[in-house]
């Protein structure tokens, strides 16, 4: 069981979105994998087989997160996507597997013959947004 999210901020100069959860678990999750992963039909496809691999995310940033009741998240992407719920428990699936599935983005993008561009070398100066539950 997913245990209960308790505050989500948004930290802007990181480009990471960090959750904790009242259990201690914690997880930074960067903009780019939370683009790359999203619920939206652009992304996952409308079947089986259909999603779309997303290629020149590394500098996309996550403007605001807009809460949908007590259950769900909207990111507002600098790039224009806005779609795709992340709900409470896809955000902690996210956190958990997030070494698995980056690798797997990062083996896809290679065997697409995309090369992407590093930017891990940003600093993270302040949160800047916070969402509580």
């Amino acid at each position: 069981m997913t245990p209960t999210l308790t505050k989500v901020r948004l930290r802007k100069d990181a480009r990471l979105i960090t959750l904790e959860y009242e259990d201690g678990t914690s997880f930074d999750l960067p903009f780019e994998y939370l683009r790359v992963y999203s619920t939206s039909a652009e992304v996952k496809g409308h079947g089986p087989g259909q999603g779309v691999l997303q290629v020149g995310k590394e500098n996309v940033r996550v403007t605001a997160i807009e809460p949908i009741g007590h259950y769900a998240a909207r990111l507002i992407f600098d790039d224009g996507h806005d779609t795709g719920l992340y709900t409470w428990d896809y955000l902690f699936e996210l956190g958990e597997q997030k070494t698995e599935k980056w690798q797997d983005y990062l083996d896809r993008l290679k065997e697409a013959g995309h090369k992407r561009i590093d930017t891990s070398n940003h600093q993270d100066t302040a949160s800047q947004t916070h969402l509580e539950e």
